[in-house]
């Protein structure tokens, strides 16, 4: 477990992976983007627990299978210490298995290991401003999910109202409740309660999850979610 000293304006990396060899190749990586410090390593989920309740870092970089505390269990400790804590799934495992614990826990993005440094860059520019960030191929396994067979997902019991809708709108372009409350003006704790319903509504169990709806359901495209808000 070790930390590092950081600049003041870039996004700080925790990088948990329990192979040293690509730990220290995201962070020899990621040297060279200017606006991206790796802050800290840690080589198990236990390490990575204590390593971001210590450091607070901008964005979590997050293995799946190790050793002591797999990459779920520490997602879900991480998410209860700290609710806005911005976590990326990099793993070689693609299967459901790992997908959607991962996303139930709390993940906002998952890649594969495989992935080009330019995509990954992206992706943890996008999990920084709290923008949903999937690979194509895991993307369309959380979307069958959600849609799921005919008759297998409950309907909903009543329809998003417009106010909702515009809300979900911008919930999945990556706007955060402060934001989202000055572009409709509207209060935030307004805002709050309307994320709440959609979520309830929908039957998914998190904010990524309504944004992922969005994006299935055609109410927001892949273009407004990668830009920049």
């Amino acid at each position: 477990m070790s930390a590092a000293r950081t600049q003041p304006t870039a996004i700080r990396v925790l990088v948990v992976d329990d192979h040293v060899v690509i730990r220290k190749g995201i962070q020899a990586m990621l040297e060279i983007v200017p606006d991206m410090q790796v802050v800290g390593e840690a080589a198990n989920g236990r390490e990575a627990v204590a390593l971001a309740e210590q450091l607070k870092p901008d964005v979590i970089l997050m293995d799946l299978v190790m050793p002591e505390m797999d990459g779920i269990e520490a997602i879900r400790i991480i998410k209860m210490q700290q609710p806005k804590a911005r976590i990326l799934v990099l793993t070689t495992f693609a299967g459901e298995d790992k997908v959607f614990p991962a996303v139930r826990a709390g993940a906002l993005g998952y890649h594969l290991k495989d992935a080009s440094p330019e995509e990954l860059v992206r992706a943890i520019r996008q999990v920084y401003r709290r923008e949903p960030s999937l690979h194509p191929e895991i993307a369309r396994k959380v979307l069958q999910e959600l849609a799921g067979p005919a008759g297998e997902r409950p309907p909903t019991p009543e329809p998003l109202t417009h106010r909702e809708l515009e809300v979900l709108q911008l919930v999945a372009q990556g706007y955060e409740n402060p934001q989202i409350a000055e572009k409709l003006v509207i209060s935030e704790p307004t805002v709050r309660t309307h994320v709440s319903n959609i979520v309830g509504k929908l039957h998914v169990a998190s904010r990524t999850q309504a944004a992922l709806y969005a994006l299935r359901e055609g109410l927001a495209s892949l273009d407004d979610v990668t830009r920049s808000p």
